[in-house]
């Protein structure tokens, strides 16, 4: 068992000091993938990947952070598995602990799944992403990636905008990143704001001045649907243009936990913006992150 914790499900599961201790270990591996360094903590040990919705970063990094451990990885094709021919996600985590594997990954579309595998499995579960729940290794990165650009979380304005209702990536850097110290900013079209809309701001409101301005997806059906918007009316209502980038700090940076829409929440001009986009080292920060906390659960 971990000195930290069981299972990562939400942020909340961690205390200050074990954000701490995340954060600064993914420093460290981070470093030592930009230098091609291996570390082997987890050799010999098995990380099941269990995604029943698609996925591109998160999978990707889970897989990559397992292997850069020496960890082996099995991912289970959820469209090729007894899934299909109705199994419940009860029966395939009984199946799933009774091969004993050492760790595993799961992603869902129900709120709550994550700690209903928990509760089955005798190994640390985490959660990459539950419904319109929470993602907190998603939140940790984007804690990290903030860190590591401006020195200090602390008195950062972040301004995150776009589908809140939905969105976990949302819930859960909401609750971290205001135990560390940010001031955080929900912002966007008032139908895919929380209906509790308390401290709610503005999409200009919450970019005027902000240090970070981090953009969510929208989903094309939602932009039909719920606001009756083409691709590009929401860009110019609630998008990230560079008008809209202008007003932040003279320093601001871009985030956006992928993947993007281009021409839609996000101009493209500012999402490659070299000097602005802390996009890529996102990415390098998932892979760093889920690193530290493989390590810390079945190391």
């Amino acid at each position: 068992m971990s000195e930290l914790f069981v299972d990562l499900l939400s942020i909340n599961d961690l205390g200050d000091d074990q954000i701490a201790r995340v954060l600064d270990r993914a420093d460290s591996f981070l470093a030592a993938n930009r230098a091609g360094e291996r570390a082997r903590t987890l050799d010999g040990r098995i990380v099941f990947n269990l995604f029943y919705e698609n996925s591109t970063r998160t999978l990707m990094s889970f897989a990559t952070a397992a292997h850069r451990l020496g960890a082996s990885v099995v991912t289970l094709p959820v469209e090729q598995s007894s899934v299909k021919k109705g199994e419940t996600l009860r029966d395939t985590a009984h199946t799933l602990n009774a091969m004993r594997p050492d760790a595993l990954v799961v992603r869902h579309g129900d709120n709550q799944a994550p700690a209903v595998v928990a509760g089955i499995m005798d190994c640390p579960v985490l959660n990459a992403g539950d419904g319109t729940n929470e993602h907190p290794t998603q939140a940790l990165l984007d804690a990290a990636t903030m860190r590591a650009h401006f020195g200090k979380l602390d008195g950062l304005k972040v301004a995150i905008v776009g589908d809140i209702r939905h969105s976990r990536v949302a819930h859960s850097n909401a609750l971290l990143l205001s135990r560390l110290g940010a001031e955080v900013r929900l912002a966007g079209p008032p139908m895919l704001m929380p209906d509790d809309r308390d401290g709610a701001f503005s999409v200009e409101d919450a970019i005027a001045d902000a240090d970070v301005v981090m953009m969510l997806r929208v989903q094309r059906e939602r932009l039909e649907e719920d606001l009756g918007d083409a691709p590009g009316e929401y860009l110019a209502r609630y998008g990230l243009t560079r008008d809209r980038f202008a007003t932040a700090a003279p320093n601001a940076v871009v985030m956006h936990p992928g993947p993007m829409n281009r021409g839609v929440e996000i101009e493209s001009a500012v999402a490659d913006d070299p000097d602005r986009s802390l996009i890529g080292l996102q990415v390098e920060y998932g892979v760093a992150v889920r690193m530290a906390c493989l390590e810390l659960l079945a190391g």
